[in-house]
Formats: structure tokens, sequence, C-alpha cells
């Protein structure tokens, strides 16, 4: 058939109609797409990477829709989006011998309506010379005593110049709210330490939970952490007990009443117990007391039972049924000595964790906060002090 000009014309004119609406609905061409972002990924693809920097992603000329970061355990690594959505930042930092891979998208423009654009990085960090691992106390989902403090050693020694971020990196979250903080602590054994205390003794019930962002940072002297922190604990029964050396008694303080006492024999003249507010650190239910532990040579060992261990050093409650001046003489070196009946009643009546209070001893030596967990041995201006971020 043939058809005059002015047919032609209406056909192209629909033909070019359709056209353009397909494109539409296939979502345009790019030209159409709008602006595309750049991502850039920090560090990018390599191997050696140092250590000490956090992991950062960027969207020049856009936003961020999606980053995705594992190390090559699978563990999700997490971060921060910026308020514009220009830029996001790890937690933490990288850590020592570790794979890391990152994935980023992201759309142009800055409202994020632009073509969408992506990047891959993966890197894997220098060697360590130290992993530096801690010990924390209590143990996770372990109940303990009104009087414990949260106490965390360190495998390696911690430089006073690292202190301040370390502590930083660590966080204690309570129900309820309770007032406390960190103190450094040089523990018996010599190592690094970091203890935070409440300023007064928590409530019963109180829930805590610790989180140390630890990884990739440095801590001095060739030791970096390579790994994160998360555990945490409940605090039991209000229970205390009262030692008075004169008069050679132990009061048992429950909820701040008393619901018993029992009879003992506190450290000699010579060796006076320790005074002040100690923390049950441990319990043994049956220990050989060996003389040369707390230097005295090998003057006796003796098997006793229903140890219950205040400091590091060798103050300790227990049975001591070799004992005939129970409740009428102090004759220990330095601990409190009782029937093995009363040692058991003490040993379950207190939670590791709960405070025991030695009053009226002519003892002249101040117990050293590390000698055990001996936090309440100051008071909360003294131990404020301790904190790196207070100086």
């Amino acid at each position: 058939m043939h058809l005059g000009p002015g047919r032609r014309t209406v056909l192209l004119a629909s033909a070019l109609l359709g056209s353009l609406a397909l494109s539409a609905c296939s979502g345009g061409s790019s030209a159409d797409a709008g602006p595309e972002a750049k991502v850039t990924v920090s560090p990018g693809n390599g191997k050696d990477v140092k250590l000490g920097a956090p992991i950062s992603v960027k969207a020049d000329g856009g936003r961020l829709t999606d980053v995705d970061v594992k190390d090559d355990k699978g563990n999700k690594v997490t971060g921060r989006l910026a308020d514009d959505g220009a830029s996001w930042t790890s937690d933490g930092k990288v850590g020592p011998q570790t794979t890391y891979t990152v994935r980023a998208t992201a759309k142009g423009g800055k409202n994020g309506k632009g073509k969408e654009s992506s990047a891959t990085s993966t890197f894997t960090t220098q060697q360590a010379e130290k992993v530096n691992k801690l010990t924390n106390t209590p143990s996770n989902g372990q109940t303990v005593g009104t009087g414990m403090p949260i106490s965390i050693l360190f495998d390696h020694a911690v430089d006073e110049g690292k202190r301040a971020e370390i502590e930083k990196s660590l966080t204690v979250t309570t129900q309820p709210k309770v007032e406390g903080t960190w103190g450094w602590v040089k523990d018996w054994s010599g190592q690094d330490r970091i203890d935070w205390r409440p300023k007064d003794y928590w409530p019963t019930g109180t829930k805590v939970s610790v989180k140390g962002n630890l990884s990739g940072i440095d801590s001095g002297e060739g030791g970096w952490f390579a790994r994160n922190y998360d555990f945490g604990f409940s605090i039991g029964a209000d229970r205390k007990a009262v030692i008075d050396v004169p008069a050679h008694k132990l009061t048992m303080l429950e909820d701040g009443k008393e619901v018993g006492h029992i009879m003992g024999s506190a450290g000699s003249p010579q060796d006076p117990t320790r005074g002040g507010i100690h923390t049950v650190r441990s319990k043994n239910a049956d220990e050989t007391m060996d003389s040369a532990t707390i230097g005295h040579g090998n003057e006796w060992m003796l098997d006793s039972k229903w140890v219950t261990h205040l400091t590091a050093s060798g103050t300790f409650l227990h049975s001591a049924p070799w004992n005939q001046s129970i409740g009428v003489e102090n004759n220990s070196h330095g601990c409190f000595g009782m029937t093995t009946s009363d040692a058991k009643k003490i040993y379950d009546f207190l939670l590791i964790g709960s405070t025991v209070e030695v009053k009226n001893t002519t003892s002249t030596k101040k117990t050293d906060v590390g000698n055990g967990l001996e936090v309440w041995q100051e008071n909360w201006d003294q131990w404020q002090k301790r904190s790196a971020l207070k100086k």
C-alpha cells in the first residue's frame, strides 16, 4: 500500500513514543540514570597492611547504600555511617594477621537516587610481635557478691601512654544504672590489670555488661589486641562479714542485718591479720596450708577444708582443726581460723565478690589493691585517680 507523506509522519511519531515508554519501564539509559558515585575502600587490596587504623569506605558524589565487612573467620565488622551517608568507618581498628573482605555499594547524587556503583577490597594485615590477650573476672554468666570489681588482667605489659585509649575502648553498662570508674592496677603476679569498681557496693540484682572494643589497638612494647571482648554477670545476695579481731568474732550480715556470728582466731601480735575491707576472690573446699607461701619457710604443711581466699598474699578464712585456742586467743599467721563446721558455714554464706571487713587489728600494713581484688582498700577519691582518663 502506498502511503502519502502525511501518513508516514504519523506512524514514525507513534514508533518513537513507543520506544521512549519502553526505555522508561526498563530503568532508562545510562544518560538518564543520574550521577554515579565513586566508591573507595581504605585499606585497599593488598598484604602486610599496617596496624592501628580503622576500615573506611567513602562514596564521592553519592550516598552509601550497603557496607559489608567480614574477617577471615566470618565475623562481621560493625561500623558507623556518617549522617550524610557519604562515608562509613569501622567501630574498631584492623587486628593483626587478619584478612578482611569489604563490599560496598552506593548510589550517586546527594539524595542517593542516581546510578548504583560498588567496590570490593580484600586485604591482610601485618603480624603482631606479641598478641595481648586478657583474662576477665568475673567470668561470663557468673553471679557474684555486692563487692565484686570487674577485673581485667593482661597477658603482656601495657605501656602507660596507651592506657587512655584502651580505657576508652572498655564500656560498662548496668541495669539499674550504677556509678563507677576504671582504675589501673599492678597485679600481685606483676602483670598489668585494669579494674572497674562502683562508687558504692552493687545493688542486689544488678545486671552488668562489659564490652571491650580492643581489636587492633596497640598496647605498647610490641603488643597488639587481636579481638574484641563481650561478657556479663549478675549481682547476687548482699552478704558480708565483719571480723572484730580483739573479740575473736566474725559477724555475718545479710542486707545489712546480722544473721549470725562465729568465734575464731585471727593473726597473732607477731603476724596480725590485715585490716580494711577485703573482697572474696576465690574459694577452695580442700587446701594444703604451706608456710613457704607466706614467707615462713618450711615451718608447716597442714591440710585445711572450706578455705575462703581474701588476699593473694595469703589472708584466708579457713578451718583450723589443729588450733586448740579458737575463740580464745589470736595465734594464727594472719588468717582467721575456725572449727571445720564454722568454716563450712562461712564458705557457704559468702559469695565470690562478697566483702570481709577486718576491724581493730594491730596490723599497720596497707594492703595493695592488686593483692587480690582489694579495690575497697581505697576510698572513692583515691580510686578515681587510678583512671588514665583523669590524668
